[in-house]
């Protein structure tokens, strides 16, 4: 389920039980006023009391005096004062004294007459305005009862009228809590939608124009919370795919670039094979020395093209993270050498001033023959191509720090400032001058496998250099 189908569904679910609690709170009102409304249940027998009390102390008091009339009247005007009604009974049920005079004397059903209680005094009333409510009158010496006293009570004097203070207070509240509530609710679904579920719905849009291939629309939030630092992530994310994605373009464009400098360099050499191998055929060479001669020239460009396959090789395996590097434990005296013959002679060959090492550490190294020698002949090879007839290369070994060092160095037109940074990364070969065309020569991948062969014998690789000074490389073989 949805976050925004949750959010409904709460919304709608909390509005249903406050929908059922102001309809309680409603009933309960009702109920309230038609019980305020009942007069039966609105009615007070300590009010009846109240009221004739004093007329039935009078009773008691004088009822061996009754015949008196002065004494008849003050109990007529008690009654009259009171605002109710007396009818004075013997215990058989004669009238005694009487509110009305007339019927004094006269005799009462005491079965029918006498109520000593509200429900049934209320039953007898019958919708009448005067309600009849019996009271005995007790002999206060032998508290023994001598009669009945009937007062005819209006009901309006011995109604209570109930306080719906506290109710309508208590309902109000009650009321006020639920309308402050369902506005807090819809407060509460407002800032959801706007401070969550829009945000995400704004991420969802930005993802899904980043799978369209479009990384360059920043993603912003102005709002200090929580969902900032999701949202900053995100931006950091998109501009790592966006940088990730650059350089996929550009690493497809050079290996397009590096495929066509390849076959460029390789058809080459191959044709001056082929051209040279014709020319034999024909019978050109017609002595020793220059069939010797063709064949230096047939095997400089094998060589080329051997070194131009290889490269081409150790990329790949470089790519798959599978260069094959298998080192053995040997004396690094008598393989070194062995590498640097041929270098002193290609320099020497170039019209360039050759400086060996004046000694050669031998020590126990762990070392793959074949990828140090590559190694080496990379470096020369750049040299070379960064200096003209008259420069110097110069190799140095040492010992330093339970490392083997060696160094080629170089006296030639150096590195640029902007180049430096990129000089290990694969297909970069540098902006040469008009008058340095040929620095460009090659595929790029040299420095960059020579440091996964480094690398890969637990070694490390670095240089200096200085614009039209010369360049210096050194990499460092762990001893055993």
């Amino acid at each position: 389920m949805s976050l925004n189908s949750w959010s409904k569904r709460w919304l709608l679910t909390t509005l249903g039980l406050l929908i059922i609690i102001v309809s309680s709170i409603l009933v309960l009102s009702m109920i309230l006023l038609q019980d305020r409304n009942s007069g039966e249940s609105n009615l007070s027998l300590n009010q009846v009391r109240l009221k004739v009390n004093p007329i039935l102390l009078a009773l008691e008091q004088n009822y061996q005096h009754l015949n008196e009339q002065n004494i008849r009247e003050d109990i007529r005007s008690t009654a009259r004062e009171t605002g109710v009604l007396l009818t004075y009974l013997n215990l058989d049920g004669k009238a005694i004294l009487s509110s009305d005079p007339t019927s004094e004397g006269t005799q009462v059903n005491l079965r029918t007459a006498l109520h000593y209680d509200l429900h049934h005094a209320t039953q007898a009333a019958d919708g009448n305005d005067w309600l009849d409510m019996a009271f005995p009158v007790m002999d206060g010496p032998t508290g023994s009862q001598i009669g009945n006293a009937i007062f005819s009570i209006p009901q309006a004097m011995v109604t209570v009228q109930q306080s719906m203070t506290f109710p309508v207070i208590l309902i109000s509240a009650l009321l006020l809590l639920s309308l402050i509530l369902s506005l807090f609710l819809f407060w509460m679904k407002r800032k959801l939608d706007k401070h969550l579920l829009s945000p995400i719905h704004q991420l969802k849009q930005h993802a899904e124009s980043m799978l369209k291939g479009n990384y360059e629309e920043k993603i912003q939030y102005n709002r200090n919370d929580e969902l900032l630092e999701v949202y900053a992530m995100f931006d950091l994310m998109r501009t790592e795919i966006k940088h990730m994605s650059e350089q996929r373009i550009q690493q497809e464009q050079a290996q397009k670039e590096l495929i066509t400098n390849i076959s460029h360099d390789i058809k080459t050499p191959i044709t001056t094979i082929k051209a040279y191998i014709e020319a034999i055929e024909e019978g050109l060479c017609n002595d020793q020395e220059t069939l010797m001669e063709y064949m230096g020239v047939m095997r400089t460009h094998t060589d080329k093209t051997a070194r131009l396959v290889e490269d081409l090789l150790v990329h790949a395996l470089q790519e798959l993270g599978q260069i094959s590097v298998e080192t053995r434990e040997l004396y690094s005296g008598p393989i070194l050498e062995t590498m640097l013959k041929p270098i002193e002679h290609v320099v020497l060959t170039k019209g360039l001033i050759y400086k060996g090492p004046n000694y050669i550490p031998n020590v126990l190294i762990a070392i793959d023959p074949t990828r140090i020698e590559q190694v080496i002949s990379n470096l020369a090879a750049n040299a070379l191509k960064h200096t003209a007839p008259g420069d110097t290369i110069r190799i140095d070994m040492e010992l330093e720090s339970e490392h083997l060092n060696v160094t080629i160095a170089d006296s030639g037109q150096g590195i640029r400032v902007q180049d430096m940074p990129f000089v290990f990364q694969r297909y970069f070969r540098g902006q040469a001058s008009h008058a340095e065309q040929r620095v460009q020569e090659g595929t790029g991948l040299g420095l960059s496998i020579c440091q996964s062969i480094i690398e890969a014998h637990g070694g490390h690789i670095s240089f200096t250099s200085k614009e039209g000074q010369g360049t210096t490389f050194r990499f460092y073989l762990p001893i055993c």
